[in-house]
């Protein structure tokens, strides 16, 4: 019998027909994640964007045997790049290095996310936005920003991209429960980085960890990029399982437009969640819908261990979105 997101994928994948336009896809996320991109049968016309190295990538990718187009774009082809695309997914920056937080690329990065916001607003106001580039929980409200500035602002279309928490989560309890991490479902909230990062483990069939292997799995999965970052000695962060997590987001996003029922993800969207507190954005699961974000889910029961950590991410949130607000503010 095939699963329910095996079904969605197969039942309406001939019909559906989407133009995606991936940004930074000469980069070390963007290679691999215009390959994944390739062979979803969602995608019909691949456009690949680079300042460097999207022509190579567009006629690597190209030969690959799924019913879509790809063509690559230079800097100067970027208004071309963006015309007519539905989905915009966005892993441009600089990658991590060893000792950098994800908060450290932030100068470098919120340029960069910002220029490209700009140019999204106006060659592709409708699109639905995916940010990968980090940081994450300062990215996200530059975007806002810019297309609040230029009137066309849809909170709905815009996604900051949080999958690869959620498939840490899976792995990481996978190991420590000796499962199988495909069936281990892990709602991950809060944020994308560090103690932002709140894996739900009370809500799955793990709620019982002694206290000790319970805060090492948590820390686990908040800092498991940092493992990737020191493995990789200095040539760069986490890229190929970044490219799949984007891409899993991405799959999700695209069968929500196509109005597939029950599409459902964790994503870091502006969030009514906690905005009586100041906290503008917050992870979440939510339905996915041919308007976006269809419905953002509560967080549900938690355990006061996660209330704790709830607590503290929000803290944090306030202080990461405020500074991509005032990056805006002071570097329009």
């Amino acid at each position: 019998m095939l699963s329910k997101v095996a079904a969605r994928s197969f039942s309406s994948s001939a019909s559906a027909a989407y133009k995606v336009a991936v940004l930074g896809a000469g980069g070390g996320i963007g290679q691999p994640l215009s390959l994944l991109m390739k062979l979803n049968h969602k995608v019909t016309d691949l456009a690949l964007y680079d300042i460097r190295g999207a022509p190579g990538v567009a006629a690597d990718v190209s030969h690959i045997p799924t019913n879509s187009t790809v063509k690559g774009y230079n800097p100067d082809q970027l208004q071309e790049a963006l015309t007519g695309a539905d989905v915009i997914i966005v892993p441009a920056g600089v990658p991590r290095k060893p000792g950098m937080t994800r908060d450290d690329l932030f100068n470098t990065n919120a340029s960069i996310v910002r220029d490209l916001a700009k140019a999204a607003a106006d060659y592709a106001p409708k699109a639905a936005l995916l940010i990968i580039s980090n940081p994450v929980n300062s990215t996200v409200p530059i975007v806002a920003e810019v297309y609040k500035s230029k009137g066309v602002y849809d909170p709905k279309k815009l996604f900051g991209v949080t999958t690869l928490d959620v498939l840490r989560a899976s792995r990481f309890v996978s190991e420590v429960a000796g499962t199988n991490p495909v069936n281990e479902k892990v709602t991950v909230v809060g944020g994308h980085s560090g103690i932002t990062i709140i894996p739900l483990l009370s809500q799955t069939n793990h709620k019982d960890l002694d206290a000790e292997t319970r805060d090492a799995l948590v820390h686990r999965i908040q800092f498991g990029g940092d493992e990737v970052v020191k493995a990789k000695d200095g040539a760069g962060s986490a890229t190929l399982s970044m490219a799949q997590a984007g891409a899993r987001f991405a799959g999700a996003v695209l069968d929500g437009l196509a109005g597939e029922k029950d599409v459902i993800e964790p994503t870091f969207v502006d969030s009514p969640l906690f905005k009586s507190e100041g906290v503008e954005f917050f992870s979440s699961k939510v339905t996915l819908g041919v308007e976006g974000v269809k419905t953002v889910h509560p967080l549900g029961q938690l355990s006061e261990y996660e209330e704790e950590l709830v607590k503290t991410a929000k803290e944090t949130l306030i202080g990461n979105i405020k500074k991509g607000v005032d990056f805006v503010a002071q570097n329009p």
